[in-house]
């Protein structure tokens, strides 16, 4: 522990923006660390002068790279505000995807990097446990993690041109809304989320307002009864199972039968919407990786 907490307080390059996965590996080790050292601030009877010592530098160091990251997510949310969006956050993509040599993100499941960098731009607030109630045929919130949504607005997965300015995406169980978000903020589209749960849109208008997203709009509504005439493409990360399913999925194919849509997938809902005789995958559907499905004419 005493050579970790040298080591940083003197590697003074951690503080340089560039340096997040570093601050983040850092802070992790320090976390992991700090659990067997007392808080001093707290007046810890019986603690020895060295381990006094070393757990004050050791939460200065925490401060310090704390302050560093959070300065970086206030200079992309100044970005974004002014319109500048891409620019801040797709450079982060492709060096996310440079270090990411295996592991979680290799095979498609779990965070990394830049899901803690969207956390701290978009500075969500996680509703307590009892604003949310859900039906049994509804899915445990969880947010796509980054990387895939930014493989779905690149363009590969979506198709040649990727998203324009006449693409409307549905994000169907939006959530706080991560994907709408970062559709609206990245790319010419416009995006709407769906979300029963009040307490969640509340939080997704809420963080469009602060960053001046004004292509992003969020509705307090069930599925199986929103009006889903705009869309052109439409995400599910299985926000919902069984019956609730069903009903979308034929909302949905009845939309397809005045205009060709898309439906983009992540999750066990995968396999159940490529069973669809109305769509064809893109490319043989995987649940750890975001799908693409086309409507057939």
């Amino acid at each position: 522990m005493e050579r970790l907490v040298r080591r940083l307080e003197e590697d003074r390059s951690l503080l340089e923006p560039d340096r997040l996965r570093e601050r983040l590996e850092a802070l992790d080790r320090l976390d992991a660390s700090l659990a067997f050292l007392p808080d001093v601030s707290e007046g810890v009877p019986g603690v020895g002068l060295k381990d006094a010592e070393l757990s004050v530098r050791a939460r200065a160091v925490c401060a310090r790279l704390e302050a560093a990251n959070s300065e970086l997510y206030k200079a992309i949310r100044g970005e974004i505000q002014l319109g500048r969006g891409p620019e801040a956050l797709l450079r982060w993509v492709q060096a996310s995807s440079v270090e990411a040599g295996g592991g979680a993100a290799a095979s498609g499941v779990g965070y990394d990097t830049l899901d803690e960098l969207v956390s701290g731009v978009l500075q969500f607030e996680e509703p307590d446990a009892g604003d949310v109630a859900r039906e049994p045929e509804m899915v445990f919130y969880q947010p796509t993690p980054a990387r895939h949504i930014f493989d779905l607005i690149g363009g590969d997965l979506i198709g040649l041109g990727g998203l324009g300015a006449e693409d409307v995406v549905v994000d169907l169980g939006s959530g706080m809304g991560h994907v709408p978000l970062l559709v609206s903020i990245c790319t010419g589209a416009s995006s709407v989320g769906i979300e029963l749960e009040a307490a969640y849109v509340e939080r997704a208008r809420q963080c469009a307002q602060r960053l001046n997203v004004k292509k992003a709009t969020f509705f307090c509504e069930d599925a199986r009864v929103a009006d889903l005439s705009r869309g052109t493409v439409f995400y599910l990360y299985t926000p919902f199972v069984g019956s609730i399913l069903r009903d979308v999925l034929d909302l949905l194919r009845q939309e397809a039968a005045n205009r060709r849509i898309r439906i983009c997938t992540y999750g066990p809902c995968t396999a159940v919407v490529a069973e669809e005789p109305w769509l064809e995958a893109a490319k043989a559907p995987e649940m750890d990786w975001i799908v693409l499905f086309r409507s057939r004419d």
